[in-house]
C-alpha cells in the first residue's frame, strides 16, 4: 500500500476521476461539467490519496465562520473497507478553518454509521428545517 493522505491542495484535485465519479453517483447523476467546476471553486474540497493517485473526495460549502455543508463525499469503491472514509471524515473535521461552528449538514442515502461516529445526528427538530430541491435540475 503506498502513502495515505488527504490534502485542501487544488491541485491535487484529480478532477477528471471526481467528475466521472459525480456525474454518475445518485446524488449528482448528470451534473454539467461548468456546474461541477462552479462547485468546487465555492467550496473547500479534499481530495484523499492511496497508492499514488487519488481515491476519494469531499467538499465543504461554508463560511468558515457558524455553517458547514458537507456534500460530495466518496471513495472509490475499489479503495472502500481500508479505513479511507474514516481518514477523510476525520482530516475534515479537525481542519482548522471548520472549528468552533454552530451547524454542520449533510444529506446521505446510506452512509449514516460513518458520519455518526464524527458526531452527525438525525435532525433535532425537522419541522424547522425547509428545502428548495429539484431533482431535475441538470436534465433541463
Amino acid at each position: 500500500m503506498g502513502a495515505r493522505f488527504v490534502t485542501t491542495d487544488p491541485a491535487k484535485i484529480d478532477r477528471e476521476m471526481v467528475y466521472a465519479f459525480l456525474v454518475e453517483s445518485y446524488w449528482s447523476k448528470g451534473i454539467p461539467r461548468e456546474v461541477f467546476e462552479r462547485s468546487l471553486a465555492g467550496a473547500l474540497c479534499f481530495s484523499v490519496h492511496d497508492d499514488g493517485g487519488q481515491v476519494g473526495f469531499a467538499r465543504v460549502v461554508t463560511d468558515r465562520a457558524t455553517f458547514a455543508y458537507l456534500a460530495d463525499v466518496f471513495v472509490l469503491p475499489a479503495h472502500q473497507g481500508r479505513g479511507l472514509g474514516k481518514l477523510l471524515m476525520e482530516t475534515i473535521v479537525a481542519h482548522p478553518d471548520l472549528q468552533g461552528l454552530r451547524r454542520w449538514v449533510l444529506a446521505t442515502r446510506d452512509a449514516h454509521g460513518l458520519y455518526a461516529r464524527f458526531g452527525f445526528t438525525p435532525l433535532a427538530q425537522p419541522e424547522r428545517f425547509m428545502q428548495r430541491w429539484d431533482p431535475d435540475v441538470y436534465r433541463r
